[in-house]
């Protein structure tokens, strides 16, 4: 069912100041940014070995990142991994006791479908599901 980290999510309150340090200091390169109005946030992934970095900047000051930012700060939002089926690890999830966020699917970054698992069932950790043709 899972086939690998798709990428870490890292909340940032501001996405061009933080990309300068990730580009210029770390010599990772950005591979283009995204608005997701639905989740009200702005992403940014670089790309690293089989994985990524994913930086999320806040749309709106009440969206899930803000939120996410005023009460724990900058830092790890989630870490997210690829399955090949999301509607069936879904299932396997809830089948297994896990409390889920998204009880269907929704459209991510880059044309993902997605799905978080509550850290409540996840030993505090907010685990997304990611599904990518």
């Amino acid at each position: 069912m899972i086939q690998k980290i798709d990428h870490i999510g890292i909340a940032v309150k501001n996405l061009d100041e933080v990309l300068k340090f990730y580009e210029d200091t770390l010599g990772i390169k950005c591979t283009g940014t995204e608005v997701i109005e639905g989740q009200h946030v702005k992403t940014a992934f670089l790309p690293l070995g089989n994985s990524e970095i994913e930086l999320l900047e806040s749309t709106s000051e009440d969206g899930p990142i803000a939120k996410f930012i005023e009460k724990n700060g900058e830092g790890m939002q989630h870490i997210a991994l690829r399955v090949d089926d999301i509607e069936k690890a879904l299932e396997e999830m809830r089948d297994k006791g896990v409390r889920l966020i998204d009880e269907r699917p929704r459209k991510g970054a880059g044309g993902a479908k997605i799905a978080f698992l509550h850290p409540k069932s996840t030993h505090g950790v907010l685990l997304e599901l990611c599904e990518r043709k």
